[in-house]
């Protein structure tokens, strides 16, 4: 049991009525989980807010409520706090409530619109190697030293992250990478946390149905890195133009790395093939798997990360030339009549625009790049014709069909992507609504040596349609049909 005031510890508190000396067995944000003696935490989400379940987590037992509207109607024996902003008092009290683990390990938090899952990844891959205990926090799993857990958000909620985090810090976990949303900086799920370093990989169009503005969506990167302490390491990506702006305020310690600019970590491509990248960091050479310029990033950012933390040269490249692509980032089979089918998670556009440039610089143009693209329903509406002007201006061949459409009609996004194309282009697209079809359609058109991209969806293994969830992977669908239609 924990008493509510040890929790309550540097919450901006307004005013409390009942006793703070309580015990409380766990922090709840969802009503329907109040157990007796539990604390309600009253957040006001995008969808719903916990305002109005205040009621209802009382009669499930809550023993106090944490809020900022004042509850029309207060019941006799339960502890009320009002504090200025709930979704900021939940983290500071998860923090509180599982013993502060952020503090018991080195906590990196990779943010940006791109790169944020590969440079996470990679660099749990690489520390693992290298020996160490290590975890991570990311859109595709969660891992705690070795142990795999499924993961839900891009960042999880301050309760699950605290955690987790207590899980590594009893498995003796050294180092922590994780992936930082917008979302998740926004919602305050961070606060409370204390972060090693930061790393910024650019920022591009995304999110603008969530943020009002690009420069808001920026300002809102830019508050996590304004929030690192003097301890900490803020390492940066230069050649993008919001790379500085990022840390012109920041406490910590500031980093650079690029591909065109003068940094401190300065990375090269020597040469660019399906096998791999050759690359240069500073003087040293070195060979990885991964391929793409988008990838060169990463890596002078796993590079720079590994360097700051203190790992020796050689072994960084040594570990490096190992590392192999994360699920559902360019991850690629080639067929035995050599059709080459990359599965990637590019839903932006700029990350569809990096992944067509990186495989026409690879290809002899000999061959038809067949793209199948599509965009998720119930968020930004903005980039859809960005991503089907940018399909159809670069590859041979492009189906237009659904990602996840949750609650919208599929064809209605498509259509909203029909509306980017140029007219000398239209001739190569077609429109299937049904995913699978489309997929399977691309690998019908397919002939030796080609190349097939499915792009949007990456490493999930489900599609969302009218609020239900039903298994699928791009991945298994592709290769399955390619074996049916070569026996």
């Amino acid at each position: 049991m924990k008493v509510l005031k040890d929790i309550l510890y540097k919450v901006a508190i307004e005013s409390v009525c009942g006793s703070t000396h309580c015990e409380v067995s766990n922090l709840q944000y969802d009503s329907r989980k109040v157990k007796p003696n539990d604390v309600f935490v009253a957040v006001k989400g995008v969808q719903s807010d916990g305002h109005q379940f205040i009621q209802q987590a009382i009669k499930n037992g809550a023993v106090a409520v944490v809020f900022e509207k004042d509850p029309i109607k207060k019941v006799q024996g339960v502890t009320y706090v009002q504090v200025e902003s709930s979704s900021e008092a939940l983290a500071i009290m998860a923090a509180n409530y599982y013993n502060h683990p952020s503090e018991n390990l080195s906590l990196i938090g990779v943010t940006g619109t791109n790169g944020k899952t590969t440079i996470a990844s990679l660099l749990y891959d690489l520390f693992k190697a290298a020996g160490f205990k290590v975890g991570l926090l990311s859109t595709v799993k969660i891992l705690v030293d070795g142990t795999v857990y499924p993961a839900t958000h891009t960042t999880p909620d301050a309760l699950v992250i605290n955690s987790y985090l207590q899980d590594m810090n009893q498995a003796g976990v050294e180092f922590c990478f994780m992936e930082v949303s917008s979302h998740g900086i926004h919602q305050q799920r961070t606060k409370g946390l204390v972060f090693k370093g930061g790393i910024f990989t650019n920022l591009t169009h995304d999110h603008l149905d969530y943020h009002d503005s690009f420069a808001s969506y920026r300002d809102v990167k830019k508050s996590f890195f304004d929030g690192l302490p003097k301890s900490a390491f803020a390492l940066t990506n230069v050649d993008d133009k919001n790379g500085k702006i990022m840390v012109q305020n920041t406490m910590a310690k500031v980093h650079t790395y690029a591909l065109k600019s003068y940094a401190n970590y300065r990375a090269q491509i020597l040469e660019n093939q399906f096998k791999g990248l050759l690359m240069k960091i500073n003087d040293s050479e070195l060979w990885v798997k991964l391929i793409g310029t988008f990838n060169a990033y990463n890596l002078a950012a796993v590079f720079a990360c590994a360097d700051i933390l203190g790992l020796k040269h050689d072994e960084i490249l040594r570990l490096m030339s190992t590392l192999e692509s994360v699920s559902g980032r360019f991850e690629y089979f080639v067929t035995n009549t050599n059709i080459t089918v990359i599965i990637d998670y590019a839903h932006t556009p700029d990350a569809l625009k990096n992944i067509l440039q990186t495989i026409n610089a690879i290809r002899t143009k000999n061959e038809t790049l067949i793209t199948v693209v599509g965009c998720g329903g119930d968020r930004d509406k903005t980039k859809r014709p960005k991503m089907g002007h940018i399909a159809s201006a670069l590859s041979s061949k492009v189906i237009f069909t659904s990602d996840n459409p949750r609650s919208e009609d599929p064809e209605t996004i498509i259509s909203d992507m029909e509306q980017g194309v140029e007219p000398q282009n239209f001739k190569r697209i077609m429109s299937i609504t049904n995913r699978k079809q489309a997929i399977k359609t691309a690998c019908q058109l397919a002939t030796a040596n080609d190349i097939i991209l499915v792009a949007g969806k990456g490493h999930e293994t489900y599609q969302e349609i009218k609020g239900e969830r039903t298994d699928f992977n791009d991945y298994e669908i592709a290769k399955t049909v390619l074996n049916q239609l070569q026996k």
